[in-house]
């Protein structure tokens, strides 16, 4: 799942029989095809492997890729620098994100069947988007009534 700085969802994909190791590159060139703006992306430590390390490098300007196991020195150099560590930070909001679909569908499939689920996971993430942009809405206008207010 991709999502930008507003908290819109911009990519999602369900996995069938794969591990996320064998999806990461796939998922973010998707993605760099449809927004070619993107710089950077924060990955699971499910998601590390060296060669997408190389690859997702050579895609993207910024790759947060954590490790799995044991750091060498310079690794955890790379780990524990202020900008890893930020985008690490920041990456709990997609596991919110995810909590947040739930919310909208996605915590019981009523539908049957793979393609069923799919649509269920489209149509969350859809009313998650519809959320996100009425709240946005909502705080432009309550900043415009704070204003005439003030004036």
């Amino acid at each position: 799942m991709f999502k930008d700085q507003y908290g819109f969802i911009l990519h999602h994909r369900v996995l069938e029989q794969q591990t996320d190791d064998k999806v990461a590159v796939a998922m973010a060139q998707e993605a760099k095809d449809r927004f070619e703006n993107l710089a950077g992306c924060s990955f699971d430590t499910g998601f590390y492997s060296p060669e997408n390390q190389r690859q997702l490098a050579d895609i993207l300007d910024y790759v947060v890729l954590p490790k799995k196991g044991r750091l060498s020195v310079k690794d955890k150099q790379i780990q524990q620098s202020q900008e890893f560590v930020e985008s690490r930070r920041k990456h709990s909001a997609v596991e919110s994100c995810i909590n947040a679909l739930e919310n909208h569908g996605l915590d019981r499939c009523l539908d049957h069947g793979l393609d069923g689920f799919k649509r269920y996971v489209a149509l969350s993430v859809l009313a998650r988007n519809i959320q996100i942009l009425g709240h946005l809405i909502q705080q432009k206008e309550f900043k415009r009534q704070k204003r005439r207010k003030a004036a």
